[in-house]
């Protein structure tokens, strides 16, 4: 009985710790993309490593006032509001709506395409006013 235990937890473990170490990557991967958006876009980079801040930083690069982020507490209206925000992203860099659908689909594909690809900010912040 006991080496079936074993078994079953040398099983669960060979799926679970490469799904960790794969969602370490993407997130480590997103996290530097972001930094080299927001940079792109005359923000600190640093930003994109503080949880909350980083979202009050893409909400401002996308054009939004700061304000949103409380509607992004909203459950099922911060889907629509996140999709927004996606769009605003995607349009003050340059991209079509379709990019936007990237974005929010494939984030860790998309994401990185803004911040290392040659996508130059060509937005306005003023709506921020923080």
């Amino acid at each position: 009985m006991e080496n079936c235990t074993f078994g079953l937890a040398a099983l669960v473990m060979m799926i679970i710790v490469p799904i960790i170490i794969f969602s370490v990557c993407v997130l480590v991967l997103e996290i530097i993309a972001l930094w080299f958006l927001f940079e792109k876009a005359g923000e600190p980079g640093w930003a994109a490593v503080i949880p909350v801040y980083n979202y009050l930083i893409a909400i401002k690069i996308a054009g939004k006032p700061w304000w949103w982020i409380l509607l992004m507490l909203i459950p099922i209206a911060n889907l629509v509001f996140y999709i927004i925000i996606l769009n605003g992203l995607s349009k003050n860099f340059g991209k079509d709506p379709g990019f936007t659908v990237g974005l929010f689909f494939l984030r860790f594909i998309f994401l990185p395409i803004l911040g290392f690809g040659k996508a130059t900010y060509s937005g306005d912040k003023s709506k921020f006013n923080a």
